[in-house]
């Protein structure tokens, strides 16, 4: 099987390539200048070979055959992804609904009974549905051991029997794998001797003497013998292929073949090579390079053995084939280059993780707050390890071992410190369980707030109180949880069954919103200005509503309450206290509204300070405006601005003495 790099083409880039496809050229001269009606048989530009024993790099490599590529193939496990079962005459056996026992068996019986070139793709499904299984029950039963108050740390891997049963037989699979392969080898150059043997039969045919015809069918028997030979050493293909179209061209100089059977010969030839060429083109296409690279080396092969093609084609057809190859060989070395570049990326990654870890190894850590932060770094880091895909094939089981041994040095670290501090343990095991005693006395209690508050106290607390030894640990916690858990649940209740009393509120407080925004005051204001305080006081003495209509359902009350006060035919300053009591019944359902109010307060004592200071000095000013010309004026301005004073500090004692009834300052 040809194999080709995208930098080296197959067949004619290189110097050696070159020179052989002069001396064909030669040849061609030579055998026209001999006989000029003759249509000769042309030697294709050969392919460069490489020695199978030869290694290189991915993007080196020529030649391989197919044994090479398959122990490459299985020797990496992270080129699985990259093949793809071919088509077989019956579809494959679906294997995901087996158990692992299942799938042991059923490897073992494949192995058993068939040839490993005919169970290579069952043997790698099996391999893949097993471990996958395999990881899956021990991601489960470490899910398990967290979830029953294990430490992701402490978790040790727990070991499959039917592992080493599956890793038995596989070994047992390569060493069939290695047997069936030199069987192969030797096959291989048994029919390189029979190969060679058509040749020489080939070449005893222009010694005959026996009628054309006879001789030109025994000359096709040797053909369709010489296509029935399986495969041959790579090494020798070349020398092979060059003795057999040479001794054809003789042959076909001795028998004189009539021009018109053999231009038909290379007609049909032609088109099988330029069906060839549109296949090859059509592998552009294909989405995986890797599948179009195998793909080429097929039809290098069916290139080889249709023959050749009239002289004036020859070169065209294969400039064409050459082109295509050409091309599908850049993409399959383009797709392994971005592939190394990732896993180069990845090595980087993954060495600055270990560089992570071994940083927090050289730190001094003495307490347990700080192991447990550390540990909880590195299991970060080990989760992001697990998203990082593979490194280069020689550096990633160092890699990973580096990892792991830095992992493990810390958690050993932990574990050590960690039995070296019973005593410690001991101590936070007694603060805990006082905890737990607190928590236990506040669970039936009704004062929600208070408590609330209280148990999230004890609860910060806990967690900065340290670990207590393993076998009290989870009995300890469970006690103070379900503690606060029943308070917590018993509250949950109790503001559940408020809500409907909540829908009655609001029906409540519509009600009365309706009353205020129909009401007509009518002529007598002191009758409409009562009924409108006995709706304020309805309206306090409604409780809570939902909370998601308080502010729509009081923004109306206000607006309505305020439109029926403006309304009435009553003093600026009887509205303002009206206006204000209705703030703060509203604001009675609001628990943030105790810092506001107080500063309210606060400035309405303020502010009558300022007024009582301001009437002492403008009652002083009157003495001295009895001498002025203008004095009655003055006089009166200033008496005015008293009242009015005097007016506003009675509306601001009106509304400190409401707060003071509100207790909405406490």
């Amino acid at each position: 099987m040809i194999k080709e790099n995208p930098d080296d083409l197959v067949h004619d880039e290189q110097n050696g390539a070159d020179e052989n496809a002069a001396g064909n050229e030669k040849i061609v001269n030579a055998e026209e200048a001999e006989k000029a009606e003759r249509v000769d048989l042309p030697a294709e530009s050969p392919e460069t070979e490489e020695k199978p024993d030869e290694k290189k790099e991915e993007g080196e490599k020529v030649v391989r055959d197919d044994s090479e590529v398959q122990a490459e193939e299985e020797e990496s496990p992270e080129s699985e992804e990259e093949e793809e079962t071919e088509d077989n005459e019956l579809p494959p056996v679906d294997y995901s609904g087996f158990s692992k026992q299942e799938l042991v068996d059923t490897l073992g019986l494949l192995i058993e009974n068939r040839p490993p070139a005919e169970i290579r793709d069952d043997v790698e499904r099996i391999k893949s549905y097993f471990y996958k299984k395999l990881r899956h029950e021990a991601e489960e039963r470490k899910n398990k051991f967290i979830e029953e108050g294990g430490k992701i740390e402490e978790y040790k891997s727990w070991v499959d029997p039917l592992d080493d049963r599956i890793k038995e037989l596989l070994g047992k699979y390569r060493e069939k794998k290695n047997d069936y392969n030199k069987i192969q080898e030797a096959e291989k150059y048994e029919n390189l001797k029979k190969k060679y043997d058509i040749i020489d039969k080939i070449k005893d045919l222009v010694n005959r003497e026996e009628s054309i015809n006879k001789t030109f069918q025994e000359f096709r028997a040797l053909q369709n013998e010489w296509h029935s030979v399986g495969v041959v050493p790579q090494s020798s293909l070349k020398d092979l292929w060059e003795n057999y179209h040479h001794n054809v061209e003789i042959f076909y100089d001795y028998i004189k073949i009539n021009k018109e059977l053999r231009d038909l010969d290379l007609k049909k030839n032609l088109e099988a090579k330029v069906l060839l060429c549109e296949k090859a083109e059509e592998l552009l296409l294909e989405p995986y390079p890797v599948n179009a690279f195998r793909t080429l080396q097929d039809y290098h092969d069916q290139w080889r053995e249709i023959g050749p093609v009239p002289q004036e084609s020859k070169n065209d057809i294969w400039e064409r084939f050459k082109e295509a190859t050409s091309q599908i060989n850049k993409r399959h070395h383009e797709y392994f280059e971005k592939q190394k570049e990732e896993q180069r990326k990845n090595l980087e990654a993954k060495i600055a993780l270990c560089e992570e870890v071994e940083a927090i190894n050289l730190l001094d850590i003495k307490g347990f707050r700080d192991f447990d932060e550390r540990a909880e770094k590195i299991v970060a880091l080990q989760k992001m390890w697990r998203t990082i895909g593979f490194a280069p094939k020689k550096q990633n089981n160092k890699v990973y071992q580096r990892f792991r041994d830095d992992c493990d040095a810390f958690f050993e670290k932990k574990r050590n410190f960690y039995a070296d501090n019973k005593e410690m343990q001991l101590n936070n095991l007694q603060l805990k369980t006082d905890l737990c005693v607190q928590a236990e006395a506040l669970q039936e209690s009704t004062e929600w707030k208070t408590t609330s508050d209280a148990l999230i106290k004890l609860q910060k607390e806990w967690k900065e109180i340290g670990p207590v030894p393993r076998k009290q640990s989870e009995k300890t916690w469970k006690r103070f949880r379900k503690a606060c858990d029943h308070f917590f649940n018993r509250k949950a209740e109790y503001f559940a069954s408020l809500d409907t009393s909540y829908e009655d509120n609001l029906k409540e407080k519509l009600a009365v919103i309706e009353e205020l925004e129909t009401f007509e005051p009518g002529s007598d204001v002191q009758t409409a200005f009562d009924k409108l305080k006995e709706l304020q006081r309805k309206w306090a003495e409604i409780g809570f509503v939902p909370f998601n209509k308080k502010d729509e359902i009081t923004i109306r009350y206000r607006n309505a309450i305020n439109k029926q006060f403006d309304k009435l035919k009553i003093g600026d300053e009887d509205k303002s206290i009206l206006k204000y009591k209705t703030k703060l019944d509203n604001l009675k359902s609001n628990p943030k509204a105790s810092r506001k109010i107080h500063n309210e307060r606060e400035k309405f004592f303020a502010k009558i300070k300022q007024l009582e200071n301001d009437i002492v000095l403008w009652e002083n000013n009157i003495g001295f405006f009895a001498k002025s010309p203008n004095a009655d004026t003055m006089i009166k301005e200033v008496e005015e601005k008293i009242e009015n004073a005097k007016r506003m500090i009675k509306t601001l004692e009106e509304k400190v003495k409401m707060i003071d009834q509100s207790g909405l300052d406490d």
